[in-house]
């Protein structure tokens, strides 16, 4: 009898404890369903201190990560994944810690995530994927080599994983691999236009110009305003001196960008080249407001004006060059010799054909005509002499024309001397 209701009493209370537990998980559920409409309205905030409120569990506490990954508050996302995994191991929550620390840039602790899920599912193609891209950010070359060659035997048809093989195979300067790689990304997606690009630079660089030609022409049918592959095509159009084709790709990318330096240097040079003084001077003048550093922009300027015999003009624009450049300026001080000579002031043009040789000792033509010039200005030809006989020494090969005065001047003023008792070395 007694037993019976033992039993009895045990039964009730085995039943209030379900209905409780019952009743507070239904409870739970309606509260995680009204957190998620909160959220779904922009009421994160709301959401938030209710789910504060609640029992810390794997559940509450994975949703205040989610809501604060959901903002952008991917410190405290981390935070609180990482104590959702310690209540649970859980490989979606997992992911997104992963993806939390990439949005943090601490990408190691990514990579040690997605290692840990690798360790335990080796066929997992989408976190390797993840991971040989990580490899690549944090400059692990063979670690991500080794990666995506391991995923392209278990799936070769993807373009993606060839073209990031690619990448990687060029951090370790193998150029054929890479260039190997990138073709095969191609022959699975011929309009990959990532791998499209890097094997049309990678022909440019090789000096190629017809497999160079091939992928700039199909990257821009491909997606015509692509910015890179158009600079490309541009610099070999200008190359091959054909101006006028090159100035309708740099109006094509000028309209995508009307604020790129290059573009509008370029359109510059294209028109100085046919002639068309004003519309180069026009875009010089626009790639100098960009970039005020451009010192060869204000060259042109000298030049533009040196053409049209507006010789002061020409030497301030020379001479603001020469103070802006911090490149070798010899050609700049070349020509601001120039417009010295057509203004009749040899002593300073004299200086600007010795600074032009001081900015480049290969600059021959600026050491003959110092030798030429020093021999009009200056009595003493012995110093016009010292001169010749160095350009002569450096660069007898360089210019037949110039070499054969530099010698039949040599000897000349070697005659002069002899007569005069002295002999020249």
């Amino acid at each position: 009898m007694n037993n019976t209701k033992n039993r009895n009493v045990r039964d009730k209370i085995l039943l209030i404890v379900f209905i409780i537990a019952f009743l507070k998980v239904e409870a739970q559920v309606s509260t995680f369903k009204t957190i998620d409409s909160l959220v779904n309205i922009g009421r994160y905030q709301t959401a938030l201190t209710k789910l504060h409120e609640l029992d810390t569990t794997f559940q509450s506490t994975s949703k205040v990560a989610s809501i604060y990954a959901s903002i952008d508050n991917y410190k405290k996302a981390s935070l609180y994944y990482e104590k959702a995994l310690k209540l649970k191991d859980d490989y979606s929550v997992k992911v997104r810690l992963a993806k939390a620390y990439k949005k943090e840039q601490k990408l190691q602790k990514a990579i040690d995530v997605y290692e840990g899920i690798i360790s335990q599912d080796a066929e997992n193609l989408l976190i390797k994927y993840q991971l040989g891209k990580l490899y690549v950010q944090t400059k692990q070359p063979a670690k991500a080599i080794d990666t995506f060659k391991n995923i392209i035997k278990q799936d070769s048809t993807n373009a993606n994983y060839h073209y990031r093989l690619g990448i990687a195979y060029g951090m370790l300067k193998k150029r054929n691999l890479k260039i190997n790689s990138f073709l095969e990304a191609y022959k699975n997606d011929t309009t990959h236009i990532k791998s499209i690009h890097h094997l049309a630079l990678a022909y440019t660089l090789l000096h190629d110009k017809d497999s160079a030609n091939i992928f700039i022409n199909r990257g821009l049918v491909v997606n015509p305003n692509h910015i890179n592959l158009n600079k490309l095509k541009i610099n070999n159009l200008y190359r091959e001196e054909k101006f006028t084709e090159a100035i309708q790709f740099l109006k094509r990318i000028d309209t995508i960008d009307p604020s790129e330096h290059y573009t509008q240097k370029m359109l510059g040079r294209s028109y100085f080249n046919l002639k068309k003084y004003e519309e180069a001077k026009k875009y010089f003048n626009k790639a100098i407001r960009i970039d005020k550093s451009d010192f060869k922009a204000y060259t042109y300027l000298g030049d533009i004006n040196f053409e049209k015999k507006k010789f002061y003009k020409a030497q301030l624009d020379y001479m603001v060059a020469t103070f802006a450049g911090k490149e070798p300026r010899d050609v700049e001080y070349y020509q601001l010799a120039r417009v010295y000579k057509e203004l009749g002031n040899p002593k300073e043009e004299l200086k600007s054909y010795k600074k032009s040789f001081e900015e480049n000792r290969k600059n021959y033509k600026a050491l003959y005509q110092l030798a030429k010039t020093s021999e009009d200005y200056y009595k003493d030809k012995r110093i016009a002499y010292k001169h010749y006989k160095n350009y002569v020494n450096r660069f007898e090969r360089k210019d037949s024309v110039l070499t054969k005065h530099a010698k039949e001047r040599l000897k000349e003023i070697k005659k002069y001397y002899f007569l005069q008792g002295e002999i020249l070395q």
